[in-house]
């Protein structure tokens, strides 16, 4: 099953197949998570990075995924044409699929061109039983 493990190679396979150059950026520290949150996440980077072949005639995009304690937080942001003043935002079934995969987990999203040129898309996922520190776990 897709998970967090094979975003270096979708990346990868982005920059090789499309042309569009995809860096990944990684905080937090990394730890298996859920599998839902796993495939959810992958699938998120996977339709948005998508969605910049196809549509952000961009030349690059990023791809940052922070770990955090309560929730794993993804954004995807491309350097392409802004999209015409007043035109709406996040109408395709993509950006609803993405939306609906972190609905599904009580997660958050949004997408939307950002200023000066380019889109976003961000997605917060929430990580129901974070890790404990060693020294509460031991003193309880």
């Amino acid at each position: 099953m897709p998970g967090l493990n094979g975003i270096e190679q979708l990346a990868s396979t982005t920059t090789g197949d499309a042309g569009v150059r995809v860096e990944v950026v990684w905080s937090g520290e990394r730890r298996p998570l859920p599998s839902d949150i796993e495939l959810a996440a992958f699938r998120i980077v996977q339709e948005a990075l998508t969605n910049v072949v196809r549509h952000a005639q961009a030349d690059g995009c990023r791809v940052e995924i922070a770990y955090g304690r309560e929730e794993l937080a993804l954004e995807i942001t491309d350097d392409g044409r802004a999209a015409p003043e007043g035109s709406p935002a996040g109408t395709g079934f993509g950006i609803t699929g993405m939306r609906e995969r972190a609905a599904l987990l009580n997660g958050r999203f949004g997408a939307g061109p950002r200023p000066g040129g380019g889109f976003r898309v961000a997605a917060g996922l929430p990580l129901e039983h974070p890790e404990e520190p060693l020294e509460r776990k031991e003193k309880e």
